[in-house]
């Protein structure tokens, strides 16, 4: 599956919009060079992140990360490589509310909206909310999902490497690296 290259460059402008609504300036250079993922699952409305990368170097690397109202990065975690223990992740929310699941007890009324279709892949059921300037550090190895709230939201990551490329997600039928046609 695959979005079409008028979905991905619709997604480029309004994600532009998001960072306008945040107050967070890019370089003409990162407006041209946002990413649309799309997990190959032909849904971007339901599934799916709009970034920007800033940074990735051996040892740290910097993104932002919208997300349109609703839309969610499915449940995945950062395996080990080299000897390193995977990405460590701190989300911090610059703008609209982040529904982020990790392990821990389920929250009894959670605020995501999980399609029916692909349910069995969202284990996780503990809820995090982000609000603007509310960070969350998900350790090493460990998995989780995040969902963007009724206005969408953006996201600050600061983390090890992005090995985003070789992430383990629950549901057999995502990639990573989104097909444009």
């Amino acid at each position: 599956m695959a979005i079409s290259k008028k979905q991905y460059e619709d997604a480029k402008q309004r994600a532009l919009g998001y960072f306008e609504k945040a107050g967070i300036a890019l370089t003409e250079k990162e407006k041209l060079e946002i990413e649309v993922a799309d997990f190959g699952l032909s849904e971007l409305e339901h599934y799916g992140v709009e970034l920007v990368m800033y940074v990735n170097t051996e040892r740290v690397c910097a993104k932002e990360v919208i997300l349109f109202p609703w839309q969610i990065c499915p449940q995945h975690y950062h395996p080990a490589l080299d000897g390193e223990p995977g990405k460590e992740e701190t989300f911090r929310c610059r703008w609209g509310q982040v529904y982020l699941y990790v392990d821990g007890p389920a929250t009894k009324e959670p605020h995501a909206r999980l399609p029916h279709d692909h349910e069995q892949y969202f284990t996780l059921r503990h809820e995090v909310v982000l609000n603007p300037g509310d960070q969350y550090t998900v350790v090493a190895g460990k998995a989780h999902w995040f969902q963007g709230g009724p206005e969408g939201a953006v996201l600050s990551e600061f983390s090890t490497p992005s090995t985003d490329e070789i992430d383990v997600f629950a549901d057999p039928g995502i990639v990573r690296i989104p097909e444009i046609y």
